[in-house]
């Protein structure tokens, strides 16, 4: 009987490729990553169970013929990941994952919120495009430059930094050149006069801290920088809008409220005034600080968007810090609307002696502020390239703003004053902004109703539009036809 030929399984497994390896020195990858790869695979497919115990360093080190660093630093990725835990003089375990794969389910709160200052920025970080926001006070992504902080980060990362604290009142050579930046305004200060901070925020914080006690009045402008007056409210005091006209604050309602309420602060914006744009004018500069003289109130200037204003042939703008020098003014600048707001670099300049306390202060809330951004900011101011980077932000706004705002007097929003600088347009449109905000949250853009504007929050048809997040092509014809039924 003639046999069936069987397969030769000699002559098949020799003529089958060997197994390849689960670490190859081969596909440019580094080995750490390939071992953390790996170990991420086999937990996701459950070969690697919670609380399994991980091999040995010197174990998966002969077993994959790697070095024991290697495995080391392997490990101690997957710890910090969350996918193994170290357990001393054990070893290397997986980390139960369900609370990080599975959150603790929530109860959804269905109410509506209302639409406020919380409400406002809550939605700010909910991290919208940006041509979705017009009612946010930053510019697009793209109109900044990203490659100018880039360079400066890798430069200030190629010294030899300080990993200690740095100094309280802020790096010496930002001063120095702050210093510099304020004569231009010709406002004369020393370095000492300076104190750094996060941001204008914590300046306006420091400031109000340090004079505030509960029942005292603070005054601001009406409209004004929403984010002040829960920060003040919450210090006890008294908030007190001054009506803002366009060439700066009424002065007779001043007088008056100042006679009757006898402020410690007023905090004042001089230059593209938020929401509306405006600048204060010499006269009324002059007037707010002889009225500040007669009453005793300190005047808190927030100069912010500085930078945004093409100087006094466009049109006038007058800083009150300049008039006084510092010694019944406050000034505060910073640079997060240029450069980037997540930098977080602000400062105070006043008086010598206000500037101790105030860095006392800033002491005892946050130490010190952070030395690696101000160097980054430091270094893009001293080597130059910050004024052509300036240039090119008010060209860009420049080149939407009037385009802007005729499209919004095309479908029907009144443009309540018109100025040649800044990011902002303070219109009315012409119905409730509270429930226009509403509704155009519920087509994915963000705006920025009039009452948040006022310290008194009352019902507004004002609303404050920034033009260089106005690109969506559905925005307009979204607010023509709400405003349009309305």
């Amino acid at each position: 009987m003639t046999s069936t030929a069987k397969p030769n399984n000699a002559a098949s497994a020799s003529n089958t490729e060997p197994p390849r390896p689960l670490l190859s020195r081969e596909t440019g990858g580094s080995l750490i990553a390939q071992i953390v790869q790996l170990v991420t695979a086999r937990i996701d497919d459950k070969l690697l169970r919670t609380g399994a115990r991980m091999p040995s360093i010197r174990q998966f080190s002969d077993q994959h013929k790697v070095s024991r660093f290697t495995v080391v630093e392997a490990y101690d990725r997957l710890v910090a990941g969350g996918l193994l835990e170290s357990r001393r003089g054990s070893g290397f375990y997986v980390r139960d994952r369900t609370p990080m794969l599975a959150p603790r389910a929530q109860r959804t709160n269905t109410a509506r919120q209302p639409v406020d200052v919380v409400w406002l920025v809550r939605n700010m970080f909910r991290q919208l495009p940006p041509q979705k926001m017009p009612g946010v006070g930053l510019l697009p992504n793209e109109w900044l430059d990203a490659d100018l902080v880039a360079n400066a980060l890798r430069a200030v990362s190629r010294q030899n930094l300080p990993l200690q604290y740095g100094n309280p009142q802020g790096f010496l050579p930002l001063r120095q050149q702050l210093q510099l930046k304020l004569a231009e305004l010709e406002i004369s200060a020393t370095p000492d006069q300076f104190v750094t901070t996060l941001g204008v925020t914590q300046a306006l914080d420091l400031v109000a801290r340090h004079y505030i006690q509960p029942g005292d009045t603070i005054f601001v402008d009406d409209p004004a920088w929403f984010l002040m007056f829960g920060s003040f409210a919450m210090l006890g005091a008294k908030v007190v809008g001054i009506p803002r006209l366009p060439d700066g604050p009424d002065i007779a309602q001043l007088a008056e409220l100042a006679a009757l309420h006898r402020p410690k602060l007023f905090v004042i914006n001089s230059v593209l005034h938020n929401p509306t744009s405006t600048s204060l004018s010499a006269a009324k500069a002059f007037q707010v600080l002889k009225i500040a003289e007669q009453y005793d109130f300190m005047i808190v200037e927030d100069d912010i968007y500085c930078d945004m204003h093409p100087g006094t042939t466009v049109q006038p703008a007058t800083r009150i810090a300049a008039l006084d020098q510092l010694n019944r003014v406050i000034y505060l600048g910073g640079f997060s609307k240029t450069l980037a707001a997540n930098l977080r670099v602000g400062f105070i300049a006043t008086s010598p002696e206000i500037a101790k306390h105030l860095c006392d202060r800033k002491m005892l809330t946050t130490l010190t502020t952070t030395e690696i951004t101000e160097r980054v900011v430091y270094r893009i101011l001293s080597e130059g390239h910050y004024r052509k980077h300036a240039d090119r932000l008010r060209n860009k706004l420049d080149a939407v703003r009037d385009k802007t705002v005729r499209q919004m007097e095309r479908i029907g929003i009144k443009i309540n004053i018109s100025t040649p600088a800044g990011m902002f347009v303070w219109t009315d449109v012409g119905c409730d902004s509270n429930a226009l905000t509403e509704r155009a949250m519920e087509q994915g853009y963000l705006l920025a109703p009039g009452s948040l504007f006022s310290p008194n929050q009352l019902p507004s048809t004002n609303m404050r539009f920034n033009v260089a997040a106005m690109a969506d092509p559905g925005i307009l014809p979204f607010l023509e036809r709400e405003i349009g039924q309305s």
